[in-house]
């Protein structure tokens, strides 16, 4: 095992203060929430979700520990109801637990409530656990699940009848290393959903480093630029329950970085889908799809690889959004504390401008380290707003740098008729008011109610299930797409839709937030509006068929199906 010394580590720690001089006290928040409170917490006394993650700390503070959990929405039984799935540690090379520490599946009993049905579903992990994707690679109409880890992966291939099996090996998905978030999208448009799985840094227990104050015997989390980095995997679907690595020879190959979060989108609108990578302590990562197999890593060139001065920063949560809807997508990456996090807004040109500042995010960062997060519509006014859920790596950080905390608040931005974001985190509830350990994000409407809800994994805590009680006044428009001869998950469809007059647009991109996978269903807010004008649906390759609505329900969910039409 090596060792720091202490001079070793203070000059690390001055290198990062040199880098990163700006600092500022943690905002705390106002008493006078807004009534009811926009997002309230659901206890365990109501959900009946009482799983706990296990993060499974010890002295030697081995870095595995310190990044997980991932949690998801998923509707595994096709009942229309989204269910539940939480991410745990099990066995590695440095933990052998007392007891077994399985993931979580819990099943939406439609009354807000949840039933633990993991060891029927045959779903309980029994690896070191971070993060979980969930895709429809088989177009079998049931959404399977990957599980990302240090140490092996699993593929759990669902089965329709409520169980699953894991396909891993059959699948060629043994992925190797320490696996972090990862992506079910279609990149070559073949109507397969492919996979794309972030590599963190070459790291085991014989690589691991003693970080901390030797004299007084204090250890904490090393700095991830102690350790080498190493290249993601993109794996082919062949079609026959079997992938392909396609990395060699590839940009993604070449670019050796330490990916904890990636977003399959579309950045220059030419129907191929394009991967936004965030690194830890390295250039975040770009890759256009050019087609043809070939991918080029831009993200310098673009403007998003490093921060304004040329840094690299601690990439951890991302996101891709069409913030505006005009047709772009723009880009978010979330770092760690004194770093502030990036909106990146699409030139429209393979190149992005940060945002950050004029939209306030960037003042209300600084202190705060950012994981899980997502763009949505919480209160269905029809512009999209923020959620980011925030927490420090290291326990021990604030014996170091006292302005800097474990536990963080959570904050909620809301999009103003201005187009810019607002914090609006001292208005939005008690839970605003609090901190955690927060990790993986997920937003999904688990009670069907059209406003979208929050699930939150915290590092060795319970998690957090958010009921949003905000847009009760206004109407929504909520469905779900089906392929029939694209993908079946639709990743890479287009909409578009007009609002008394107003026409917006959006792509069904897949991936983002941290470790996490999200309801795949979309809902589109309409204010006060009691109807659209009309709905259009660009379906993806290979049909790349355009339909067309004008009579479209409105607070209510339905299914729309490639070339059938709504289905009710």
């Amino acid at each position: 095992m090596n060792k720091l010394s202490r001079r070793q580590f203070l000059n690390a720690a001055a290198g990062l203060m040199a880098a990163f001089p700006y600092g500022r006290s943690v905002r705390r928040l106002a008493a006078s929430p807004l009534s009811p409170p926009l997002f309230e917490d659901v206890p365990p006394s109501a959900s009946h979700i009482i799983w706990v993650h296990t993060n499974a700390r010890s002295p030697e503070r081995y870095l595995p520990e310190a990044l997980p959990p991932g949690v998801a929405f998923l509707d595994y039984d096709n009942d229309g109801w989204m269910d539940i799935y939480l991410v745990n540690t099990g066995p590695c090379d440095f933990y052998r637990p007392a007891k077994p520490t399985p993931n979580a599946l819990y099943r939406n009993n439609r009354d807000g409530t949840f039933t633990d049905v993991t060891a029927k579903a045959g779903v309980e992990g029994g690896t070191f656990g971070m993060g979980v994707a969930v895709g429809d690679y088989d177009n079998d109409g049931f959404p399977d699940l990957f599980i990302t880890a240090y140490g092996r992966c699993i593929l759990y291939h669902n089965n329709g009848n409520g169980t699953f099996t894991d396909v891993t090996e059959h699948a060629g998905l043994a992925t190797p290393g320490w696996t972090t978030s990862a992506v079910w999208f279609d990149y070559d448009n073949d109507g397969r959903l492919d996979l794309f799985i972030c590599s963190f840094v070459d790291y085991g227990a014989q690589h691991h480093f003693d970080c901390g104050d030797n004299k007084l015997g204090l250890h904490f989390y090393c700095v991830p630029r102690l350790f080498k980095p190493t290249h993601s995997f993109l794996y082919h679907n062949n079609g026959d329950g079997t992938f392909t690595d396609v990395t060699h020879g590839t940009a993604i190959e070449q670019s050796l970085g330490k990916g904890l979060g990636v977003v399959a989108t579309d950045i220059n609108n030419d129907g191929r889908m394009d991967l936004f990578v965030a690194n830890d302590t390295v250039q975040n990562f770009l890759y256009v799809n050019r087609g043809n197999d070939q991918w080029d890593e831009i993200a310098l060139a673009a403007g998003v690889g490093y921060s304004d001065n040329g840094v690299p920063r601690s990439g951890m949560g991302v996101d891709a959004v069409d913030l505006h809807c005009n047709g772009w997508e723009d880009l978010f990456v979330a770092n760690v504390d004194h770093e502030m996090f990036s909106l990146y807004r699409n030139n429209h040109d393979e190149t992005f401008t940060d945002t950050a500042h004029e939209n306030g995010i960037a003042q209300a960062t600084r202190l705060l380290s950012g994981w899980g997060l997502k763009f949505f519509d919480f209160d269905n006014d029809g512009r999209l707003d923020l959620f980011l859920a925030d927490g420090h790596p290291d326990d021990m950080i604030n014996q170091t740098f006292p302005t800097v905390h474990y536990r963080e608040p959570l904050l909620l931005f809301r999009q103003g008729p201005d187009g810019l974001l607002h914090d609006i985190s001292d208005q939005a509830g008690p839970i605003f008011r609090k901190d955690f350990p927060a990790r993986g994000l997920a937003i999904g409407d688990y009670n069907n109610d059209g406003r979208i809800d929050v699930l939150i994994g915290n590092n060795g805590e319970a998690p957090l299930l958010l009921r949003n009680n905000d847009g009760q006044g206004n109407h929504w428009v909520g469905m779900k797409l089906t392929g029939a001869h694209c993908n079946r998950d639709a990743i890479g469809a287009r909409l578009a839709w007009s609002v008394d007059g107003h026409v917006m647009k959006m792509l069904k991109n897949n991936g983002g937030s941290y470790l996490s996978s999200h309801d795949p269903r979309i809902v589109l807010g309409l204010g006060t509006a009691r109807k659209l004008d009309w709905l259009e649906i660009h379906w993806p390759a290979p049909s790349g068929r355009v339909e067309r609505f004008t009579e479209v329900p409105v607070d209510r969910y339905f299914t729309i199906v490639e070339g059938q039409g709504i289905k009710v």
